[in-house]
């Protein structure tokens, strides 16, 4: 696929403030999200810095990726570890102008296939919106199966409590 050829997953931080402010802080953009969208650029500001201290750590608890289509950043991509080091949680935002192109799957089997050989993990989790059927998709795609519905998410756009769907996925063993 060519698009694959030009997606690129790089360290996230600082240097991509204002696009990554851009689609972290469009509420048509993040309405699955929980902790989104982003109020101000501080906000945003503050959580990059800590994406970049956290890369600093000898053993970093979460791993957040910029991704990159040819030069243009475009959105990014998470793994967060548990205490054991065995599990990894993923997660994935696009700015909605890359909406339906494949570009989050590619990168999420970018994330795992770094957690599976690099940080050898044996188990991913993700959660969604019952609503965002692109997300469960994407779970899906990459060999998920649904595990669980909860029925108390809180989005951080949304008054309501909101169902949630958690996908798992067993690599095998370290």
């Amino acid at each position: 696929m060519e698009q694959e050829k030009n997606l690129h997953l790089v360290k996230h931080g600082l240097r991509f403030l204002e696009s990554t402010h851009t689609y972290s802080s469009d509420r048509e953009n993040t309405r699955f999200m929980v902790y989104l969208p982003n109020e101000s650029r501080e906000e945003t500001r503050a959580f990059l810095l800590a994406a970049e201290e956290e890369w600093e750590k000898e053993s970093p608890s979460f791993y957040e990726f910029a991704i990159l289509l040819g030069k243009e950043h475009i959105g990014a991509v998470s793994l967060y570890l548990n205490k054991e080091r065995d599990t990894g949680e993923l997660g994935w935002i696009l700015d909605k102008r890359y909406w339906g192109h494949g570009y989050a799957c590619q990168a999420a089997e970018r994330v795992m296939a770094f957690g599976r050989d690099t940080l050898k993990i044996t188990h991913f989790v993700a959660h969604c919106d019952s609503e965002n059927a692109a997300s469960r998709r994407v779970m899906e795609k990459l060999g998920m199966k649904r595990t669980c519905v909860n029925e108390n998410r809180k989005n951080r756009s949304s008054p309501e409590n909101r169902r949630e769907y958690q996908y798992e996925l067993e690599t095998g063993v370290r």
